[in-house]
């Protein structure tokens, strides 16, 4: 019987991984920033994107192969952070589900502090998306300014897992 319990738990648990966001969590940027440091040991990857960025909708099949691919490595993590206005929310969630996005999705409701937050990130990113940024345990390790084709996006993923 416990083994039984042990094998409906760990199903319900990777059905409830493999489902799409119903929700998208908004943050600030010290938020964002904050959930960067917490992914210690890992790589991660943190794509800035719009749904109305035709570059980041054609890059975004690529970045759910890989993801898919990697997640059931406990030293990955892939987010896409949507700078999507509060207001379009909504599409934000039609756009995960109609795009089947397996990538946990955050909204950055920090547009107003662009000027402040952009270079935090990186010195050399003039605010143009999609942008990609590949941390390993918390620290910058690359910057990708614009679409980014799969090949590449494995290539930084598997030299970082090393």
């Amino acid at each position: 019987m416990k083994n039984l319990l042990k094998i409906l738990v760990v199903l319900l648990f990777s059905s409830v991984c493999n489902a799409q966001q119903t929700d998208v969590s908004v943050l600030k940027y010290e938020e964002l920033e904050k959930r960067i440091q917490e992914e210690k040991g890992k790589i991660l990857v943190v794509n800035f994107w719009a749904t109305t960025c035709a570059p980041c909708v054609k890059e975004l099949p690529h970045f759910m192969e890989i993801n898919n691919k990697y997640k059931g490595n406990a030293n990955f993590k892939m987010i896409l952070v949507s700078l999507d206005r509060l207001v379009d929310k909504e599409r934000v969630l039609k756009f995960i589900k109609n795009k089947d996005l397996t990538a946990e999705v955050l909204l950055l409701n920090d547009i107003k502090r662009m000027n402040t937050w952009i270079p935090r990130f990186e010195k050399d990113w003039d605010g143009n998306i999609p942008v990609t940024l590949f941390y390993k345990s918390g620290e910058k390790v690359y910057f990708n300014d614009g679409e980014m084709s799969k090949e590449d996006l494995e290539k930084k993923i598997t030299e970082n897992l090393q």
